[in-house]
């Protein structure tokens, strides 16, 4: 029955996300989903149906592409098709509510699971997909690849942090290179790390061409 389900919520999300073009496309989700049952796995959590549908569910309600009611009356509409305890569907929105960075002003994970499904999404963001999805990002919201004028910045709001002045490149400085150290499991770091290794050797090779020191 939970197999059934899930191939029926992967069904919808095929249909709703697969030509996405921010790197949040249903592309996204599903390697989301296989990194949460990779961590689950090394984490020891047997039972994965419900890290998966928070996996796959995680951007349904995200404001960056939502409005907030809009987007908790689409996942209140996905999961009224689920026969979930109430327990289970409190665990699963307690998840899908914490995974979103917005400028490091992060929710406090109460569970294993959210740990988890925080790790997968977040390796998404870092490594060669990681960089391919944020000048894919970068390009959909107007932000040049890189202007120097441009601060890092440090402190942000969210809105400041969504909608503030700054380039793709300034991203990896502002979020991406921070995230290995903010893994919550030990899995998650682990396969972070050549991720991270990856990304400091391309913004080298990128300052190299930048600058005409070849």
């Amino acid at each position: 029955m939970e197999r059934k389900k899930l191939d029926g919520i992967i069904d919808y999300l095929k249909c709703e996300y697969l030509g996405e073009s921010t790197g949040h496309d249903w592309y996204h989700l599903d390697r989301v989903r296989k990194q949460a049952i990779i961590i689950a796995r090394e984490e020891n959590v047997p039972h994965t149906y419900i890290i998966e549908l928070a996996a796959l569910l995680h951007d349904v309600p995200d404001d960056k592409f939502v409005e907030e009611e809009e987007g908790k009356r689409r996942l209140d509409h996905i999961l009224s098709t689920l026969s979930l305890t109430e327990a289970e569907t409190k665990l699963l929105k307690s998840i899908i509510y914490s995974i979103s960075y917005k400028g490091g002003h992060e929710a406090v994970l109460t569970s294993l699971e959210a740990k988890i499904v925080r790790d997968a999404d977040r390796l998404d963001a870092i490594g060669a997909i990681g960089i391919a999805r944020t000048f894919a990002y970068g390009g959909k919201k107007g932000r040049p690849l890189y202007n120097p004028e441009f601060q890092v910045r440090t402190e942000m709001t969210v809105e400041e942090y969504r909608n503030g002045d700054s380039s793709s490149i300034h991203h990896f400085h502002e979020k991406l290179l921070k995230l290995k150290g903010l893994m919550c499991t030990e899995t998650g770091r682990k396969l972070a790390e050549e991720r991270h290794a990856f990304m400091l050797r391309f913004l080298e090779q990128f300052n190299k061409e930048w600058t005409g020191q070849e």
